[in-house]
């Protein structure tokens, strides 16, 4: 029986997420004729040793997956699970995403110490975030309120939050939904007014890419409408030369338009003070190209200006 070493991050969510990608890739390798031991190595990120600065100001979320991807390209590990808004676009030579499994809950949500909604925050209430994404559509939506860089695990926010240090968190749906934490949400941010981050609520298992083995595997477990959506949305990132250092969001949904079944791909960049929010969408058959056509309109619109003056500065 061949063992399977994955690695993923230390955290509570991590673990969760990474266990229940084994079981389902362990029922699929006895349904394949080739059952296999798993084994999990956690493995700390310099994402999450660094907890008091912005990610924007110590390199983005690539140092989530830093640590995790040297293992798998020196061997250690076969295989990685992480999530999909902590991947940059750029994979070093060698790996690959082998699978995208089935997408959970896209939203972001806003978790409050009196179970007020967004709408109902009093001015000057404090509101903890550590993406500048959410940053600047909240300063948009709310300039009223208070934004402190917030960094930490799930357990680790929400503690800061019952202490009194916030009067409330934005966090992802989908980590909530994982860690069977549903009820503590207040309120759902709809994408209508809360574009998410690339791939959020997306897992991704990044692999060699001369591993037929693992990869055959894998594409058992590839769920390609969120495949697809995922597609559009990184090629918008790409196209963008996308990082945490620039607020930038995207969501691909499947649609009908006419006869014929289309991703609608709506994207946000914006200024960090939330001065400024580009919103725009572009629809399309293919999933790469639509994400390039939209971040090229959007750039003929004004993201470029705000592109240079966020990296300038």
């Amino acid at each position: 029986m061949r063992t399977i070493v994955v690695g993923t991050r230390e955290s509570k969510l991590a673990r969760i997420q990474t266990e229940q990608v084994i079981e389902r890739l362990r029922e699929l390798s006895i349904m394949l004729g080739t059952p296999c031991h798993f084994e999990t190595r956690f493995i700390r990120t310099k994402g999450d040793q660094i907890l008091n600065v912005k990610l924007s100001k110590v390199g983005g979320k690539g140092l989530f997956v830093k640590e995790i991807e040297q293992a798998l390209l020196d061997g250690e590990i076969d295989l990685a699970v992480h999530s999909m808004k902590d991947l940059p676009f750029e994979l070093p030579e060698g790996l690959t995403i082998g699978a995208i499994p089935k997408r959970e809950d896209v939203r972001d949500v806003l978790i409050s110490r009196n179970h007020l909604s967004l709408d109902q925050l009093p001015a000057g209430a404090v509101v903890g975030t550590s993406s500048l994404r959410r940053e600047a559509q909240l300063r948009h939506l709310r300039p009223d309120l208070v934004v402190r860089p917030l960094r930490g695990n799930i357990d680790t926010r929400l503690r800061k939050l019952e202490e009194g240090e916030v009067d409330a968190i934005l966090l992802a749906a989908a980590g909530l939904v994982r860690m069977g934490w549903s009820e503590r949400i207040t309120q759902y941010l709809e994408p209508d007014h809360m574009i998410p981050a690339v791939g959020q609520g997306a897992l991704a298992v990044e692999c060699r890419e001369g591993d037929t083995f693992i990869r055959h595997l894998l594409s058992h477990l590839q769920h390609e409408e969120t495949a697809h959506a995922v597609r559009a949305e990184r090629a918008f990132l790409g196209a963008l030369e996308g990082s945490c250092q620039v607020p930038i969001g995207a969501w691909a949904t499947r649609v009908k338009t006419g006869e014929e079944m289309q991703w609608l791909l709506t994207g946000m960049i914006g200024s960090p003070d939330g001065s400024r929010i580009i919103r725009m969408q572009q629809a399309g058959k293919d999933p790469d190209s639509v994400g390039i056509e939209l971040a090229q309109a959007m750039l003929d619109h004004g993201a470029h200006e705000i592109l240079t003056r966020v990296r300038q500065s």
